[in-house]
């Protein structure tokens, strides 16, 4: 049962199953094992996607963990069987552990080297993309609970080298793994830089300091104070029929940063009103129809809709108030950061007709020249500096309307100067988005000459 290709090895190579090469889960006496040792504690968390790592560092009482978890020892190598940490190669060998026993997750399977097999070599071969995918098509369980079993694993094989060389593969393989990392960690300290000089530029944006030019050729130009009053006249037009008017509450601006000259601190709710959708039940979905758009479709300045859900074509008319149009700007308000990124996007073309579901925030803008300006504020390191102190929620971290509404937003002077922003910001950014591509082709790069690497490793081509 298995699509693994292992033929024409190398003279001195054999092909052998993974239960001739190693002890599959085996079983130790725990009744040797005194309830007051510490013992090494490794969960899933514990052991890192694709690269691995292994933390062994937490320590429990061994009367703890003999019932209900896995035990290993220095040297074996564990395999998460359940997805999706399978496919995401949460693999590594055990290093030294306390007092000699490590105990861990149920979800990982143990592989104990026999004599002449190398732990490294073994753990290079079911980590490769090449066995997991396999692995992957012969799971078995129920979605989002399966599982590799303990009698496929046996009986997959492995290409055996003579001990002396699987020691050079080893070595080789590490040798030449170590070069990619010190590229990796390079192309991560220029992205790191991007993302800072991101957050900077979005900075002095919000700041008013990259139009500093501009106001001075353009001195005659409006004191923000009028175009608030243009923006609350027409929020004072859009109010009837929702009971009496409430004026937006100027905000402190004690300890706020300093504006430039004619520009003004307001709050969200001067600016823009927001709705959230509806907690359409699964029973309501069809297989084709108008596309609900959810948290999942929100990403971090745009959509992405590799999660798809639709509702009947009639919904539509049926809930006409939660369509939604080219231009509009969404926010998801579960989860809304991560990585002090915010999950906000203006939809496009392709993103419409959508319907709006619950817990995903459409802001009704008053005034719907504000809404680029509006955009780039809410990625800018004030209001995600902001959101961080405003989020309610310890599992699902989510943000209150009334909080969100209320944030100090700064008002340029006019809305020519939003639109110079605006602007110099999508200039800038654009060419950090070039740059940032590009160092994101060269790490799926760097994953493929991972893949090659362990390929040759294991045909025999990596050393002779």
């Amino acid at each position: 049962m298995s699509d693994l290709n292992i033929e024409n090895l190398p003279e001195g190579w054999t092909s052998a199953r993974i239960d001739k090469t190693c002890d599959v889960n085996p079983r130790i006496n725990k009744a040797e094992i005194s309830d007051d040792l510490l013992v090494s504690f490794v969960p899933m968390p514990a052991v890192g996607p694709g690269d691995g790592s292994i933390d062994v560092s937490q320590e429990r009482l061994a009367s703890e963990v003999k019932k209900g978890f896995t035990a290993f020892k220095q040297g074996d190598v564990l395999f998460a069987k359940i997805t999706p940490c399978m496919e995401n190669g949460k693999m590594a060998v055990v290093p030294k552990v306390t007092n000699g026993y490590g105990f861990g997750s149920t979800e990982f399977h143990v592989l104990r080297p026999k004599e002449g097999v190398e732990a490294r070599y073994v753990y290079y071969y079911v980590s490769s993309q090449n066995f997991r995918g396999v692995a992957e098509r012969y799971m078995t369980g129920a979605v989002g609970q399966k599982r590799v079993s303990t009698t496929y694993l046996k009986e997959q094989k492995i290409p055996l080298a003579p001990p002396e060389q699987q020691k050079r593969i080893v070595a080789e393989i590490e040798k030449q793994f170590s070069r990619l990392d010190e590229a990796v960690a390079y192309l991560k300290r220029v992205k790191a830089n991007l993302k800072r000089y991101k957050a900077a530029v979005l900075k002095a944006a919000v700041e008013g300091k990259l139009t500093e030019e501009w106001r001075k050729q353009h001195p005659d130009v409006e004191p923000a104070d009028n175009l608030l009053e243009r923006i609350l006249a027409e929020r004072r037009e859009s109010w009837q029929g929702r009971g009496k008017y409430k004026e937006p509450v100027a905000p402190d601006a004690t300890d706020l940063p300093e504006l430039p000259e004619g520009w003004v601190w307001t709050c969200i709710d001067t600016v823009t009103d927001m709705m959230s959708g509806h907690a359409f039940k699964k029973a309501e979905y069809s297989e084709d129809g108008v596309r609900l758009l959810q948290i999942a479709n929100v990403s971090f300045g745009y959509t992405k809709w590799e999660e798809i859900e639709h509702l009947p074509e009639e919904y539509m008319s049926q809930w006409a108030h939660l369509l939604l149009k080219e231009g509009d700007v969404l926010m998801a308000l579960n989860r809304p950061l991560l990585s002090r990124e915010l999950k906000i996007a203006q939809l496009g073309s392709k993103d419409v007709p959508a319907i709006l579901y619950q817990r995903v925030g459409k802001f009704l803008f008053y005034v719907n020249d504000v809404a680029d300006y509006f955009l780039m504020f809410m990625q800018s390191p004030y209001y995600i500096n902001t959101l961080e102190s405003q989020l309610q929620g310890v599992n699902i971290p989510f943000i209150n309307k009334g909080k969100l509404l209320s944030t100090p937003f700064p008002l340029p002077i006019s809305l020519d100067e939003m639109k110079v922003v605006v602007d110099e910001v999508s200039s800038k950014l654009s060419v950090l988005k070039i740059a940032d591509d590009e160092i994101e082709k060269n790490l799926k790069r760097v994953g493929r000459l991972r893949q090659s690497i362990l390929k040759k490793a294991f045909s025999g081509e990596l050393t002779r």
